[in-house]
């Protein structure tokens, strides 16, 4: 079986650190800030052909209250999970209560516990570790995890206890739809992702921007793979002032990049603000399938459903393509319907149809309504075929296409939506001009045509000489032809020359 490690310690003692380290990315939010890991994350890791699996949890601290209690539930829940915990301990702080408190809890889970100590550059190791005998978990394992050192021992000691794990293979299990949940502050995103999983996964707090970092959740249903995302929420610029916080945005954004299919998330008694817009302008620049979720939609009242819809109505026609539900997360109501958009707008999104089929939408869509005339010239779509999925891209082939009107794209990407039943779903159209098959055919023969023409005045040219040479030997006067005269007395001397 494949090892599962969780990281255990107090607040800002660089779990996050050791995490990056041990699954060689950059996944997990680190900074010099106590409590900012809030969730329990997973990452792989292999080191040479072993592989195994790292949790990293939110800091103990030992009294915990209000969100630090829910933090503390994570990480106990990650505990039980793992095959074996990592104990990080801070070597430059030393001993503290809150480490007693996580030793004491440790020894009672019976669980294959290492004391490891970090922040040990700068100090000397021995001095550090005599601190943190007295705690009885053997020998502490010093290193650094903001430079790498002692990670790659660290972590080889910890596979030593997995003999024969080098031989397993282990198949790479695939993503399936990857789902991001995303809205601004304290909207019930964690607590639809809690929903959706059937467990408590990430934390649920009521205060905004309970989540900071994005959480990456894969699971089954109903033998169809998911990947949940659970993002941080995206207030207005102006109102982003911490550094941890701007990281985080970058964070959501990056998941909307990395997702199938997004969950747009929306508070039905706030309705549609500047913000909610603003979200869905970036989930449509990033070309990702999209769902709409109005949450805590119990105990609205009749009237008060019928404003809502009718400014949904009003402020969302231009994303007309996505569906629309009104759930209630926190007791489950139409939750279970959104997999059925989701699967839907996944299908859609992915979605391949032959370059046949497409080119005779086209024609059928130009009979119906043609394009305008420019310049007393019709514009002409001969033949369409794909240019890629996710969100689907189709490519117009014809005459004049930088003259078409962006009402009669509109009406194109209508009728194709109409016809795939393409739901969820953007769908982006561009154009490329027809280029004449006989086009350089043409340019050679206008080539050589000149070049013949060139040859021909030359040749006239030598005719014309030689038959001046001739009339010269025979006494005759060469033709004046036509007299070029310049100067004060060029009427006396065209006089002149009329009579030679």
């Amino acid at each position: 079986m494949v090892p599962v490690i969780a990281l255990v310690g107090r607040p800002n003692v660089g779990k996050s650190t050791l995490f990056n380290q041990l699954t060689r990315s950059r996944d997990a939010l680190v900074a010099d800030y106590a409590g900012l890991t809030r969730d329990r994350k997973y990452g792989e890791g292999r080191l040479g052909e072993r592989d195994y699996i790292v949790i990293d949890t939110g800091g103990l601290s030992g009294d915990e209250a209000g969100i630090d209690s829910h933090m503390a539930d994570q990480s106990l829940t990650a505990i039980d999970e793992a095959d074996i915990v990592l104990f990080i301990v801070d070597a430059r702080a030393g001993l503290t209560a809150a480490d007693e408190m996580i030793a004491d809890h440790l020894r009672r889970s019976h669980k294959k516990v290492h004391l490891v100590m970090n922040k040990i550059d700068g100090i000397d190791e021995d001095s550090a570790a005599a601190d943190f005998f007295s705690i009885g978990m053997g020998e502490p394992l010093p290193i650094a995890a903001s430079h790498s050192k002692g990670v790659h021992q660290l972590i080889d000691l910890v596979l030593e206890e997995f003999p024969g794990i080098e031989d397993f293979d282990v198949e790479p299990e695939e993503p399936g739809i990857k789902l991001a949940i995303v809205g601004r502050p304290n909207v019930g995103k964690s607590t639809l992702v809690n929903r959706m999983l059937g467990e408590e996964r990430v934390v649920v707090f009521d205060e905004a921007g309970t989540t900071r970092d994005s959480i990456y959740i894969p699971y089954e249903r109903f033998g169809q793979r998911y990947t949940l995302i659970d993002t941080a929420g995206v207030r207005r610029r102006g109102k982003v002032h911490e550094t941890v916080e701007k990281f985080s945005v970058i964070k959501t954004l990056k998941a909307m990049e990395d997702s199938n299919v997004v969950i747009l998330v929306l508070d039905a008694r706030e309705g549609v603000v500047e913000q909610d817009l603003h979200m869905l302008g970036f989930v449509l620049d990033s070309g990702r399938s999209l769902v709409v979720a109005v949450n805590k939609w119990d105990g609205m009242t009749p009237d008060q459903r019928d404003d809502v819809k009718r400014e949904l109505d009003r402020r969302l026609n231009f994303v007309d393509f996505a569906r629309i539900h009104f759930i209630s997360a926190m007791h489950g109501t139409n939750v279970g319907h959104l997999y059925e958009s989701v699967e839907e707008a996944y299908a859609s999104a992915t979605g391949r149809w032959s370059s046949n089929q497409l080119t005779r939408i086209l024609e059928d869509a130009v009979a119906t309504h043609q394009p305008p005339m420019v310049r007393g010239h019709r514009i002409k779509l001969r033949y369409c075929h794909m240019g890629g999925t996710n969100p689907p891209t189709l490519i117009i082939h014809g005459n004049q296409i930088d003259s078409v009107p962006s009402a009669y794209t509109r009406y194109l990407e209508n009728t194709f939506r109409n016809v795939l039943k393409l739901m969820g779903t953007p769908l982006k159209i561009s154009y490329k001009g027809s280029e004449n098959p006989f086009a350089e055919r043409q340019r050679m023969e206008q080539a050589q045509n000149a070049k013949r023409r060139q040859v021909e005045r030359g040749s006239e040219k030598r005719r014309a000489d030689k038959m001046d040479a001739k009339d010269r030997a025979r006494g005759k006067p060469k033709p004046l032809g036509k007299v070029k005269l310049a100067g004060p007395n060029k009427r006396k001397l065209k006089n002149k020359a009329r009579t030679i």
